[in-house]
């Protein structure tokens, strides 16, 4: 049995749903507006989190409210295959392709936490896996011009953390040393696979080498391969090499250009249930390291991700940190890494808390 037909069956009753919106300023200057799918029936909520990056998107979707018609009886599997044939978009192509997927998340993830809850059962306990204490890490970016004071920053606060840094062309060795020096980096996020985006980064064979060689431990994430010099400069390091835009599903990771010791595995991405539940499946039989990520979640989805790292990758550099650490200074008081286990007694949900950070 695959894991997904161990909640494929739970049965799913809707009566409505509707729609919330959450914003914040995070670490990479910008503000995060993410919408809340709030699914009801049975005297239950489910909710997920809709992590599209376009502020007015979510605009539009809350303005528009509840338009779908998803009131009567399911099953997971069932209503996967109606938010499957939904246009979630109704308004217009988005500008990204993978902005369907993080749509379709949202009210899967929503309604996999509502089908647990009307069932008294935890995700953990429909899986049959025990969650354990999730390792995690910071992730963050080092300004312009770069300088390791926000890293610094959270080392001050919370000594001990680990961290996801986005090397740039204007790191230079002054730099990179210094930050090698700290002994703090688990992985090295190049988002060289990106592509029109904000944070699209063209692959840079002096800076691959430069990391890779400062970093001998890191994961090294999401490089451009494109060059002949860019393959060059990150020959003798593939067992590091990890992958994650371009991860939505199995046929994914079979299509990589060679096979991968790790994966960055981010749920939104996957878009369905059974997409992202296939490809643990997967990365397990394969032995392939799986860490999570996250997309700067602010409510339930945050937690969501947490929850899942604790019972497929709980010992990996996830990046799942508590949102907190995404302020431009994290406040006292966070949790420090291992975050401690909070799963809630049913559902799909980390901790009590319907959108805590």
């Amino acid at each position: 049995m695959n894991t997904y037909d161990l909640v494929a069956s739970l049965p799913l009753a809707i009566d409505s749903y509707d729609l919330g919106g959450l914003q914040q300023d995070v670490s990479s200057g910008f503000t995060r507006r993410t919408t809340l799918v709030s699914l009801h029936g049975g005297g239950e909520t489910g909710i997920g989190e809709d992590v599209t990056y376009d502020a007015d998107e979510h605009e539009a979707q809350q303005r528009r409210g509840a338009v779908h018609d998803l009131a009567g009886t399911h099953t997971v599997d069932s209503f996967s295959e109606l938010v499957g044939s939904l246009d979630l978009f109704p308004d217009g192509e988005p500008a990204a392709d993978a902005w369907r997927n993080y749509r379709r998340w949202a009210f899967e993830s929503a309604a996999l936490d509502l089908a647990l809850r009307q069932a008294g059962r935890s995700l953990g306990d429909a899986l049959g896996i025990e969650p354990q204490p999730v390792t995690f890490v910071v992730s963050l970016r080092l300004g312009d011009p770069p300088s390791p004071e926000r890293l610094l920053n959270v080392l001050t606060g919370y000594p001990g953390s680990r961290f996801k840094v986005d090397p740039t062309p204007d790191w230079d060795a002054p730099l990179v040393a210094q930050l090698a020096g700290l002994g703090a980096v688990d992985t090295l996020d190049l988002k060289g696979a990106y592509h029109g985006t904000i944070v699209d980064n063209p692959g840079d064979a002096d800076l691959y080498r430069l990391v890779a060689e400062a970093f001998p431990q890191a994961w090294i994430e999401d490089p451009d391969l494109s060059t002949p010099a860019t393959q060059g400069a990150l020959a003798d390091h593939h067992d590091r090499i990890t992958w994650d835009a371009i991860i939505h599903s199995v046929e994914d990771v079979q299509a990589l250009p060679f096979p991968p010791k790790g994966l960055n595995i981010k749920p939104s991405r996957f878009g369905s249930i059974r997409a992202l539940l296939d490809a643990y499946d997967y990365c397990r039989e394969h032995g392939v390291t799986m860490y999570g990520g996250g997309q700067f979640e602010l409510g339930t989805g945050r937690g969501q991700i947490q929850y899942l790292a604790s019972l497929f990758h709980p010992g990996s550099p996830n990046d799942v940190a508590p949102g907190g650490y995404n302020e431009p200074v994290p406040p006292p008081g966070l949790p420090a890494s291992p975050l401690p286990l909070s799963p809630s007694k049913t559902g799909f949900r980390w901790g009590s808390n319907r959108c805590s950070l």
